[in-house]
């Protein structure tokens, strides 16, 4: 027998004892006379898959004589439920192991197993909810979300467009005037290299913007598209999950229930209720791109100016020490503005800009004054 497939195969079985382990001992510790009768039942079904890998691995030439299967280790005193969550975390644990065996092993008889496994699983899947106190609304919706891993999270907005252009715009500019300056003191070519680095910037963000919007856009239709097939696959999982998210908004599981019922009873209703208080997506969410390209690229143009303002009226180090006030303040004023999109003060959020524009700017004339060294050593 191949060794890959027998280490798989014996993995295999490992897995179903220690399922069976579990459940056994949660039957030994259960004192109710029907919960037990149902736990012995669930052991007797994993003991059952151990059997069938066992003689699998039997007609390929192996044995599982000398195995041994890990035990999962639990405090000394543990009760039912804490013994339910380690059988839980086994089973997910089983559930993608098999799952990935599916794509690589080309065996009939294996796949059958497996799809006898999968059967019983769905048989008693949700059993071990008899043993486990009532959860939490939060703590089930948090359950269902983490089998929903195609959630994003969506910022953004033509303000955001707009204060992000504008500190872009600010702080690259503010970084090639002080870079030429520090590298030459001709006013022409730090207006004419600040003016065209403007215009780059310009370009830059607003097809950036556009296209930053335009995969928001698809990523949402794909969010509503996957939400709509959840729907259509298994419409009361996502009943349940709707009457959960009402819940938590204050209302009493039985109002919750009634009114998600009412609402998946129309499926196009159903949606838009499932997109707005799951997803946070409402009719008006869908932005513009050409807007945002619009919004980011202007208000790009508007950063990348300040800085050049003193050079259209002064020349050498008055016109750069000017550039230099003009533009720390500006990093002030957008770091505050900012603040309305975080929930940091306007002071923390403007200094801390002033601080980054202060670094760029030193930083880049220090570096335009050692390519001048460099460079240009009898200048």
């Amino acid at each position: 027998m191949d060794k890959y497939l027998e280490k798989t195969l014996s993995e295999n079985w490992r897995r179903e004892m220690q399922a069976a382990h579990l459940y056994q001992v949660s039957a030994e510790k259960e004192q109710d006379a029907r919960r037990k009768n149902i736990l012995q039942r669930l052991a007797e079904v994993e003991y059952k898959h151990a059997q069938m890998w066992a003689e699998k691995i039997a007609d390929l030439g192996g044995t599982v004589e000398g195995l041994s299967y890990p035990k999962v280790e639990l405090p000394a005193h543990s009760d039912v439920t804490q013994l339910m969550d380690a059988i839980e975390r086994v089973e997910q644990g089983n559930e993608a192991w098999y799952a990935s065996q599916r794509n690589v092993i080309d065996d009939d008889d294996i796949h059958r197993i497996l799809d006898i496994i999968d059967e019983d699983e769905k048989n008693h899947h949700g059993l071990d909810e008899l043993f486990k106190p009532a959860i939490a609304p939060q703590k089930k919706l948090s359950r269902i979300w983490d089998n929903e891993r195609w959630h994003r999270n969506k910022s953004g907005g033509w303000l955001g467009d707009a204060i992000y252009g504008v500190n872009d715009g600010l702080g690259a500019i503010f970084g090639i005037i002080a870079g030429v300056a520090g590298y030459t003191n001709q006013n022409t070519t730090i207006l004419i290299s600040g003016f065209f680095g403007a215009l780059a910037s310009t370009l830059s963000m607003g097809a950036g913007a556009w296209l930053a919007t335009k995969s928001e856009n698809e990523l949402m239709e794909s969010e509503l598209a996957a939400e709509r097939r959840e729907i259509e696959e298994d419409p009361e999982h996502e009943r349940e999950e709707l009457a959960l998210l009402y819940e938590l908004k204050g209302f009493e599981p039985a109002e919750a229930e009634r009114i998600a019922s009412q609402i998946s009873a129309d499926k196009e209703q159903f949606i838009k209720a499932m997109a707005q208080e799951e997803l946070g997506i409402h009719e008006t969410s869908e932005g513009n791109p050409w807007q945002s390209a619009i919004f980011g690229s202007a208000s790009t143009f508007v950063g990348a100016i300040v800085p050049l303002i003193p050079f259209f009226f002064m020349q050498g180090v008055a016109a750069l020490i000017t550039a230099a006030v003009v533009s720390i303040v500006a990093h002030f004023v957008v770091g505050a503005l900012k603040s309305r999109m975080t929930v940091r003060s306007w002071w923390a959020s403007g200094l801390e800009m002033t601080l980054v524009g202060i670094l760029v700017g030193g930083v880049s004339y220090g570096l335009g004054e050692l390519g001048r060294i460099i460079f240009l050593p009898h200048a």
